[in-house]
């Protein structure tokens, strides 16, 4: 799909899943490493026996396949005509240096963009290129502890947890990719290419399911809690007993969930296990009934501890197969090991299989970012050794752009997506998430609703004002702004013109509904495709459109259970915390909006439209690359680990001055260790400790450690311990995120027009543009809000037309 374009991928180990995403979309990626190979072939876990052998690390192996390896040192001036020899044949540039790194070596974006116009130059760093905290030390740790992440998840009486698998700059290089292929997008537009500048911070703040904004929109604050979750007066409890280990039973409330949570109810009164009043709850109405105070939310709290001792007498399969019968919210909490063995994705042809160099038999790897109908990703070469390709890659300076590029207009500064129009049938996070980036980026997104049946994501928290309500959830409006909506009734068959008439307008439709239900509605494909045979269609659902678990309906929630996640998070003497909320709908809008973008370049070049099948469950293992890897390779299951690190002592979370407020503290290496030594005022002999001493001493350094920090002001301390170089940031929550300069310095939090609340508070991109604007004016649409503009403005209706639409009672 992209195999015209070429990438110099220059990142190290934060941000080369971007190279990987866009080689396993057909792009040429040269992976340029110093002498010596990437950072990230010192990263572990490596094969078994080879520890910190540049060959055998299985996190360099989980991000660079597919890509060819050049060695050049950019330190040197030889390396670095080299460098620009390949830079004016390249589309694109990847880079995670600190900011001002590549500028001072004379190779800063401006510096290329002299060279070759044309070039894409995409830099990933911890905060951002610029503001008062571009350059503090950071590392994952301290990237999900400034984006409020990591406050939301572990146990209520210890510190905060992460995902012991490294997880921050994984969001940053997913959405760096995205970013990389709209500004390619764009440049068919302006002949020109352009920097773009992604920050870690405001990546895996998507990960708070918009509870980022819960103090601007004066809603409660979300508490961690140990296998769920607890917002306002709702503890909300995602892992329950099964007889054999866990299940994740989501139990929750309004008019596209509430079923589920009944058809539970109904099938434990029928097994005699719960009363018929509880059988009949009211699962629609109860958010609303609770925050009236119609209904005590001890009765919530009640109803999930009556469906838990109906799970723990049954096992994993049994109430999985029932699950599947009975349409519920329900799934077993795997870990990797379950993963690779779930015959779901066999049946799919997910994995794929890869000779690996330095082992003596294939190993699996994680397949397709997704399913394209018209051209299939290759997944089936290994990560390249250091400097295989360095006396055969060539500069070809003839080799022109990956696209036919237009007279370069350098006054353009519209949006980024200009002219495409979408038609989104999305719900919840997964897809409206990506087709709200493309909204931000200059796409005409018209979202279809009904009226009749709310939207799952207007019923979910955090509520302006803590008030439920159709306009009122910040999730929704969050996850919607710049679209616009109409409601009309589906199932109406008079709707069907004006479905074929905006279809003809479209180039892609967008859905989160089953095959089945998008057949029913006469909306296949292949049913599309005979309206507009250019069309783009993307279906993106849990587990895809085929295979066993198909037909399982859920939410992200189900699918972070099922796809490794939730078992690894946590401590290693309790049952596992979890991760916070839908995670594998904060990881696969990324990779939706990249093929997306790549089924746009095939259709240019061919003429194709084409059916884009994105599994959230397949998409997201990318992420827990690593961990398979381990598993495939050495026979090992990351353990709960709490916030430990195999490389960094100390590594955690701490006390600091104030109810349940945390510092994250890492020590990258002695010298650090040394210098937080200093600060703190600690023991010559604990200051002399090596890595390996320090290790056999944990649990006392991190007691001493919170014993000091636990009176002290944290965000004083952060600034402290950044004065000395040691990455430390507080554990931010809501309100810490609205004062946040560097959040402030990004505009990241944007107050945009409501229709019926005057304004409204959303977030603002997680990448920035250096040319390419994103005008952002309005939140999500209220009900039916620009159904008129759409019918009359972009469809052309006259009155007539008009009239026989009303008069056919599809209009909601």
């Amino acid at each position: 799909m992209l195999s015209d374009f070429r990438v110099l991928d220059l990142s190290d180990h934060r941000g080369q899943l971007a190279g990987q995403a866009l080689a396993d979309l057909g792009a040429e990626v040269i992976l340029v490493e110093p002498p010596g190979g990437s950072r990230s072939r010192r990263v572990g876990p490596f094969v078994a026996g080879h520890e910190g052998d540049p060959e055998n690390s299985l996190w360099f192996w989980s991000y660079n396949r597919g890509k060819r390896s050049v060695i050049i040192d950019l330190d040197d001036a030889a390396g670095r005509d080299r460098l620009l020899d390949l830079v004016r044949s390249a589309d694109l540039l990847i880079e995670s240096d600190p900011p001002g790194a590549m500028a001072a070596r004379g190779l800063g974006p401006d510096d290329l963009a002299a060279v070759n116009p044309a070039l894409v130059y995409t830099s990933i760093t911890p905060f951002g290129q610029t503001g008062p905290k571009a350059n503090w030390a950071a590392t994952d740790l301290t990237v999900v502890a400034a984006g409020m992440q990591m406050s939301m998840m572990g146990d209520t009486d210890r510190a905060p947890l992460r995902i012991p698998l490294d997880q921050g700059f994984l969001h940053a290089s997913a959405e760096a990719a995205a970013a990389s292929v709209i500004a390619l997008r764009e440049r068919r537009l302006s002949g020109l290419g352009q920097h773009v500048d992604v920050s870690a911070q405001q990546a895996i703040l998507q990960a708070t399911q918009s509870f980022a904004l819960a103090h601007l929109v004066d809603a409660g604050q979300v508490t961690r809690v140990s296998g769920g979750t607890k917002a306002g007066p709702f503890l909300v409890r995602l892992r329950s007993k099964a007889a054999d280990g866990y299940v994740s039973t989501t139990i929750l409330a309004g008019e596209a969930v509430g079923p589920f949570s009944s058809r539970l109810f109904e099938w434990i009164h029928s097994e005699g296990e719960c009363s018929a009043e509880d059988a009949s709850f009211d699962w629609i109405n109860m958010v609303e009934d609770v925050m009236a105070g119609k209904v005590p939310v001890e009765e919530y709290a009640r109803l999930q501890g009556v469906a838990e001792e109906f799970t723990a007498k049954r096992t994993k399969a049994d109430l999985l197969r029932e699950a599947l019968d009975r349409r519920l919210l329900m799934v077993p909490i795997t870990n990797v090991a379950d993963v690779v063995s779930t015959e779901h994705y066999e049946v799919r042809d997910f994995w794929r299989t890869i000779e690996m160099p330095t082992v003596d038999h294939p190993v699996r790897v994680p397949g397709p970012l997704a399913k394209m109908s018209k051209s299939p990703l290759t997944i089936e070469s290994p990560p390249p050794t250091l400097g295989a390709d360095t006396d055969t890659v060539a500069a070809d300076r003839d080799r022109g752009t990956g696209q036919e590029l237009p007279p370069t207009t350098e006054a353009r500064t519209g949006g980024a997506l200009d002219g495409v129009k979408i038609l989104d049938f999305m719900w919840v996070m997964a897809g409206p998430a990506s087709t709200r980036v493309l909204a931000d980026q200059g796409a005409t997104v018209i979202r279809v609703e009904s009226a009749n049946r709310i939207e799952t994501a207007r019923t979910i928290q955090p509520f302006l004002n803590d008030e439920g309500g159709a306009e009122n959830s910040a999730l929704y409006q969050n996850m919607n702004a710049g679209k616009l909506g109409i409601t009309i009734d589906i199932n109406n068959p008079a709707a069907r013109g004006i479905i074929e008439d905006l279809v003809r307008w479209a180039d892609i439709v967008a859905d989160s509904f089953s095959p089945k239900a998008m057949r029913e509605w006469g909306l296949s494909y292949d049913d599309l495709k005979e309206i507009n045979p250019e069309i783009i269609v993307a279906s993106t659902c849990l587990f895809g459109n085929n295979g066993p678990l198909s037909s399982l309906a859920g939410f992200g929630t189900m699918g972070a259970s099922m796809s490794g996640f939730y078992e690894m998070t946590g401590w290693p003497d309790r049952d596992p915390a979890g991760v916070f909320g839908a995670y594998t709908d904060y990881i696969a809008p990324k990779y939706l909006t990249c093929a997306l973008m790549a089924a746009l370049e095939h259709r240019d070049r061919t003429g194709e439209g084409q059916y884009i099948d994105m599994s959230q469950a397949e998409a997201s293992m990318n992420f827990l690359a690593p961990a398979v890897l381990d598993y495939e390779v050495n026979g090992q299951m990351m353990p709960g680990m709490g916030n430990r690190h195999p490389e960094m002592v100390p590594h955690g979370a701490f006390p600091v001055a104030g109810d349940d407020r945390w510092i994250a503290i890492a020590a990258q290496d002695d010298d650090r260790w040394r210098a937080l030594c200093a600060v703190a005022g600690f023991d010559t002999d604990l200051a002399e400790l090596d890595q390996e001493s320090r290790r056999a001493r944990e649990d006392e350094l991190e007691e001493v450690i919170g014993t000091w920090s636990a009176e002290l002001d944290g965000f004083e301390l952060q600034e402290t311990l950044q004065a000395v170089g040691i990455a430390a940031h507080m554990v931010q929550i809501s309100s810490d995120l609205a004062d946040d300069p560097q959040l402030v310095h990004r505009h990241h939090f944007r107050e945009v027009d409501h229709a019926d609340h005057g304004t409204f508070w959303i977030e603002g991109p997680r990448f920035k543009m250096s040319r390419s604007r994103a005008e952002l004016t309005d939140a999500g649409p209220s009900l039916g809000q620009h159904t008129f503009d759409v019918l009359l403005g972009i469809l052309g209706y006259d009155d007539d037309r008009l009239s026989e639409v009303v008069a056919a009672g599809v209009l909601e």
